[in-house]
């Protein structure tokens, strides 16, 4: 039997309600709960809008900004209670402000769509979301630049093809996986910009015939500017895909520090040992000390990836203007955040744990085959063309005869790897990212 269409945000249009088994389909209130916050807020700064342009007294914002503000606090201790028909967060957060203050309450949805509602909720969270994605990002930096700087002498086999190529420093290698991470905060900061627009006035898809002041409400929670089309005001999620795609570039940059870690734990490489506060052991084999951490930031870069490509999916030939697919942004975007965010701090833990092993790193630095580049370029330097230069260090180096010039540290000195300055133009970096969390608050 169908349900009661009492209690919807629509229920005037319907005699009766959805059937009991489609309403658990259409429910979005089990993952959107977490836009709680940002309705709250947005719906005050609508009320304040509505006051100013006349449609609310101050009464009535009054009473409608201290029910939200209770509102807001039952969500966050608990003791909110929904009901049945609480389809969404937003139609749980007017039911029960509706019940704290009829009147007010009441007044509160003139001008505005579930459709603008929705994404005005969505930009404020990935705003929130995108500084707490900086300031992780940041840290890890930060730890990477800190270890680096101790290393910045400490020599090492570098490879291409996972084969010894030419030496280079710890410190240098560090910071080769810091330049993506500062890469994805500008990614993270290009999302932010595009979802720094007021959605709110433009209704289901049309606007509204009621003098809403929307610079006044853009400039209560903090909008750089307004959207400029109604209809796409509420279909677009680019904002939420370029801030997945920042998540997903993040997720695939950890998996190859990750990957790193892993192979230098290995008895094959050996150039790090693992502190036990970041291993892990094994149930049957008792000499076990395992990269796990390591390898779980590698295995959960699949799930940024597949949040990428659901909301993607779901976008694709959507018609303009709101369809109710939407609703499938925050099960792609939410999980993707939060999978950042979780394997950011991983890895900081990791690479502030990282304790090198200088004997095989040493060891490493033995092999003759490092430094054949090096006698190249020294006959390019004497005037050798370097296609004969680079044969003749070939066939020296395959029969066993090559004899470097010199060591790791004369290499690295003449190649100008300069990993100290690099660090310290890198804090600097770090300290602008952290000055741009903080001073980017979501409203």
């Amino acid at each position: 039997m169908p349900t009661s269409a009492k209690g919807k945000l629509y229920s005037a249009r319907f005699q009766e309600g959805l059937l009991p088994e489609l309403e658990g389909f259409s429910s979005s209130l089990e993952i959107d709960i977490e836009l709680a916050p940002y309705d709250i807020a947005g719906s005050i700064a609508h009320a304040r809008g509505l006051q100013a342009a006349r449609l609310l007294t101050k009464a009535q914002l009054r009473s409608v900004e201290k029910g939200l503000k209770q509102v807001g606090k039952e969500i966050a201790s608990g003791k909110f209670v929904f009901q049945e028909s609480d389809e969404d967060v937003h139609t749980a957060v007017e039911r029960r402000l509706t019940e704290l203050a009829p009147d007010a309450g009441a007044r509160l949805h003139a001008g505005r769509s579930r459709n603008d509602q929705v994404a005005l909720d969505l930009r404020l969270y990935c705003r929130a979301a995108s500084g707490a994605l900086v300031s992780a990002l940041a840290a890890l930096i930060a730890a990477l630049g800190e270890q680096a700087r101790r290393h910045a002498a400490t020599a090492m086999p570098g490879y291409t093809h996972l084969q010894r190529a030419q030496p280079i420093t710890v410190g240098w290698h560090l910071l080769a996986h810091a330049e993506p991470l500062l890469r994805d905060a500008e990614r993270v900061r290009h999302a932010y910009a595009f979802a720094d627009l007021l959605p709110l006035g433009s209704g289901a898809l049309a606007g509204s015939t009621l003098p809403l002041l929307r610079q006044r409400v853009a400039d209560e929670l903090g909008f750089s500017g307004l959207t400029a089309n109604t209809m796409d005001a509420v279909a677009d999620r680019d904002f939420a895909l370029d801030l997945i795609y920042a998540c997903a570039s993040i997720a695939i940059h950890l998996s190859r520090l990750g990957e790193d870690l892993v192979l230098w734990a290995s008895a094959e490489f050996g150039f790090i040992q693992l502190a036990d506060r970041v291993a892990t052991g094994s149930s049957l084999m008792p000499q076990k000390k395992n990269p796990d951490i390591a390898e779980l930031i590698r295995g959960r870069s699949g799930r940024a990836i597949g949040s990428l490509m659901s909301l993607l999916l779901v976008l694709k030939g959507l018609p303009l203007a709101y369809d109710r697919d939407l609703q499938e942004d925050k099960i792609a975007l939410f999980p993707a955040v939060e999978n950042a965010l979780d394997c950011l701090e991983a890895a900081r833990l990791l690479v502030v744990n990282l304790a090198f092993d200088s004997e095989r790193l040493a060891q490493g630095l033995g092999d003759p085959g490092l430094y054949a580049t090096d006698t190249a370029e020294q006959l390019v330097g004497r005037g050798v063309a370097f296609r004969e230069a680079h044969q003749r260090v070939a066939a020296a180096v395959r029969e066993g005869r090559h004899q470097p010039l010199w060591g790791a540290e004369r290499s690295l000195e003449l190649r100008g790897l300069d990993t100290t300055s690099r660090v310290t133009a890198l804090e600097a970096e770090v300290a602008e990212l952290h000055q741009w969390a903080s001073s980017h608050p979501p409203f």
